[in-house]
């Protein structure tokens, strides 16, 4: 004999009122603490925050994102064990470096996922430049533009946060410090090939270009020849170096 399934009324976690949607059962309490866990879950495996897994946030009872960066060391030893504590404590600081294209599809934003943020990030260099003209200019979709831009709206806790909300390329730019533009010129001897070199010298904080522009402070020529752009850089006061790797080892 079949037996009738009656579906619950109320959430079995919080014991909320559910209702149907798509004929699907739903909690809509903002409140419900499986709902929180499992952001707060999406949160801590998006940013790779080792040790944030599901048991150690309802045994820490973290709700809210700003619960992670206040978390009391005395109260996390007492939980996990002061080892334990150290390495999720040195996790969560490493986080606190993410950019945005990492932190936004963090926050569990419906229809933004990783691809919508990737596109978003990608003409913005702040979370403060993200409107309808930039959501148009990434090519996001209205649904998940309209999503997108009434989330920000609501979310008063981002300047809680510790992130700077900077886009990957923005971040870069800050992280390095330029230390000056450089020109190749002509083969090389100390890299195989000029893309070698090139990653070489940005890893180090310099511009590379292909070109004898004004703004170049050091001109690369290994080769040994006096070529007319050597000479250039030379009636222009450019410094002229012959080995890349015997310059990178005096910065």
């Amino acid at each position: 004999m079949l037996k009738k399934i009656i579906p619950p009324d109320t959430c079995p976690s919080c014991d909320s009122s559910l209702e149907w949607v798509n004929d699907q059962l739903y909690c809509t309490s903002p409140d419900c603490g499986s709902k929180l866990y499992k952001k707060i879950e999406h949160f801590a495996k998006t940013l790779k925050i080792k040790g944030l897994g599901p048991a150690t946030i309802q045994k820490l009872d973290i709700k809210q994102f700003t619960d992670i960066y206040e978390l009391e060391k005395a109260a996390m030893v007492s939980a996990l064990g002061e080892r334990v504590t150290d390495k999720l404590l040195s996790e969560i600081e490493r986080s606190k470096n993410s950019s945005l294209n990492e932190v936004l599809p963090a926050f569990g934003i419906p229809l933004i996922g990783r691809t919508a943020s990737g596109k978003v990030c990608n003409v913005v260099k702040h979370i403060d430049d993200i409107d309808l003209n930039s959501c148009e200019e990434a090519g996001l979709g209205p649904k998940a533009t309209e999503s997108l831009i009434q989330w920000l709206d609501k979310a008063h806790f981002l300047r809680d946060l510790p992130f700077k909300y900077n886009s990957e390329e923005q971040k870069q730019k800050e992280t390095v410090e330029i230390k000056g533009v450089v020109c190749i010129s002509g083969r090389l001897t100390s890299f195989k090939t000029k893309a070698q070199a090139t990653e070489a010298l940005e890893e180090k904080g310099f511009v590379v270009k292909s070109s004898l522009t004004k703004d170049v402070t050091t001109l690369i020529n290994e080769s040994g020849i006096a070529s007319a752009k050597t000479q250039k850089a030379q009636d222009m006061g450019i410094n002229v170096i012959t080995n890349i790797k015997e310059f990178l080892k005096e910065i």
